[in-house]
């Protein structure tokens, strides 16, 4: 039977960022992945970019994690984003910082971090084997003792002194997510938080496809469930044929699924001009009017909203597409203002894992040691990257997760071999 110090079960960025730590601590490692290739999620993160980190300090970027920063304190203290644009650089990426501190390749390309990772893979002689399932956990004595694992070639079995599960979660299952780490910790009874989809498109009700590729920019949303306020958000909202997303409706989905899950319900305000007064809009149409005591709705909309817009704004308004709006009958202009500074959306579904970004809940924080990443109840069993029940928001928070739960875990488990070698 085949032994190896570590295997790693799943070849995302948290598996083969594992990898890559306990390798270069001099273990022989063993990194398994069930799809034909390695990083298939990777390659379509940041809209095939790659959004690798965010670089804004710990204070900042704490609060763009859920459900508790906390526990991935130490984690990021351990392998920073610093620590990451340093990686990356030294094994040959060249790294940008854009707008709102996201951190990208130089080239744009997320299929360079993959090469490049798997590059250092090879350079440090893991082996990785695809096309292979981790479909079992065997344990002795309260350890893992080793894995089952499915192939081309039937089932095997491989010992190991430690194992790593990096699955994932459930978010775009076609790259490989399919809760396999979340069986696992079910049978090892472990506790599984609520998994939802996070960073996903949330549908209007009766939503017009005509909004279909309109991006707002710089507009203010708040985020109602029933009468209560959850969440405010500035930035741009882009509809797409699945609703709206873009940054904004990406932040504010994590609560607003949660909310619809619980069978609440959501509502959005748009402020479509929020550096503007409801006054200042009002002086602002009165200054179209010019000396005229008439002028057509339609006329006066274009002037204030993009041109798509237009006809699903005159719907909205219920005056009728040919309305004369007057001077003499302010009630109107009132109407558009309140209409144009308090956008209502009601929201009736989302987008699921098939294509959300990323999941939240997953393997309960609880049951696992933040120092290590390894299970309370079984030493050399270790969790990290989407499969645990720890998220964030977009801008490159998500990839900063799963590479230094990974990082941490790989460390930590040749830290447990090496310190089991060296006393016994």
């Amino acid at each position: 039977m085949e032994k190896y110090d570590i295997i790693i079960a799943g070849a995302g960025a948290s598996g083969m960022m594992a990898s890559i730590s306990a390798a270069r601590e001099g273990m022989k490692v063993l990194l398994l992945e069930k799809m034909e290739k390695a990083g298939k999620k990777i390659l379509i993160t940041g809209k095939g970019r790659c959004n690798l980190t965010n670089t804004k300090e710990w204070s900042e970027f704490s609060r763009h994690i859920y459900p508790n920063p906390s526990f991935f304190k130490i984690a990021f203290k351990t392998f920073s984003n610093k620590d990451v644009l340093n990686f990356f650089n030294e094994i040959g990426v060249e790294t940008v910082i854009e707008r709102g501190d996201r951190a990208y390749p130089a080239s744009g390309k997320a299929s360079d971090i993959v090469k490049a990772l798997l590059s250092e893979i090879e350079r440090l002689k893991v082996r990785v084997q695809l096309n292979s399932r981790v479909c079992d956990i065997v344990l002795n004595e309260g350890s893992v003792y080793k894995v089952k694992v499915e192939s081309g070639q039937g089932v095997q079995e491989i010992e190991t002194s430690a194992l790593i599960v990096t699955t994932g979660g459930l978010s775009y299952p076609l790259t490989g997510s399919t809760g396999d780490g979340h069986y696992f910790a079910k049978q090892i009874g472990l506790g599984i938080n609520k998994t939802l989809p996070s960073l996903t498109a949330m549908k209007p009700v009766n939503f017009d496809l005509s909004l279909k590729g309109l991006l707002l920019k710089n507009v203010q949303t708040k985020l109602f469930v029933g009468k209560d306020i959850l969440q405010e958000e500035f930035g741009d909202i882009e509809f797409t044929n699945n609703g709206f997303e873009g940054p904004i409706g990406l932040r504010i989905s994590r609560k607003a699924v949660k909310a619809m899950s619980d069978g609440n319900r959501v509502t959005l305000l748009v402020d479509l001009k929020p550096a503007l007064t409801e006054e200042q809009l009002i002086n602002r149409i009165d200054r179209e009017f010019g000396n005229q005591v008439r002028i057509p709705l339609e006329l006066i909309l274009k002037k204030l909203l993009p041109s798509q817009m237009v006809p699903y704004f005159i719907e909205e308004l219920k005056l009728g597409r040919s309305k004369i709006l007057s001077k003499k009958l302010p009630g109107e202009i009132y109407l558009i203002v309140d209409t144009i500074k308090n956008w209502k959306i009601n929201v009736e579904s989302y987008t699921g894992f098939e294509r959300c970004v990323v999941t939240s809940g997953g393997i309960t924080l609880n049951e696992l040691v933040p120092k290590t990443m390894a299970t309370r109840t079984i030493n050399n069993l270790f969790f990290a990257g989407e499969v645990i029940d720890l998220d964030g928001d977009t801008g490159g928070y998500n990839l900063q997760i799963a590479f230094s739960t990974g990082n941490l875990a790989g460390k930590s488990a040749a830290y447990l071999i090496k310190k089991s070698n060296t006393s016994s």
